[in-house]
């Protein structure tokens, strides 16, 4: 019985470290923040309340139009890009003695949501150009 007292002290003990590195970590970057505050000079004046636009005076509205559609394409190549990285380490799980025919009927199952997906966004029309 003491060898699992000491081992849940030692359990514990590491955690508490990390505990401990946490809160000196934001400790920092809150006295950081607040030095910051404290120490910059605060003069507010017409130039510094203009809107910076890459050093040219603005013109115009603040309010731009912007297409959808190029996020859409952007987020669904980004879903395809990472799901195919987990093809990957099936090909490897797959090739093991053992785990075939279930690592085969999981990867089904996977590009049947991922199918399921692509069929959704080709009905909402997402992939027509226009």
């Amino acid at each position: 019985m003491p060898e699992q007292t000491g081992l849940a002290a030692d359990y514990f003990q590491s955690y508490s470290v990390v505990g401990l590195l946490a809160v000196i970590g934001v400790l920092f970057v809150a006295v950081a923040f607040a030095a910051g505050r404290l120490l910059r000079p605060v003069v507010p004046t017409p130039e510094k309340l203009l809107t910076y636009e890459c050093g040219v005076d603005p013109v115009g509205e603040g309010w731009a139009h912007t297409q959808v559609r190029y996020y859409v394409y952007a987020f669904l190549y980004v879903i395809f890009a990472v799901d195919s990285i987990f093809l990957f380490p099936w090909a490897t799980v797959f090739a093991e003695a053992g785990y075939g025919a279930t690592t085969l009927v999981e990867m089904f199952i996977f590009l049947g949501f991922l199918a399921v997906g692509l069929l959704y966004a080709y009905k909402k029309g997402v992939l027509t150009w226009t």
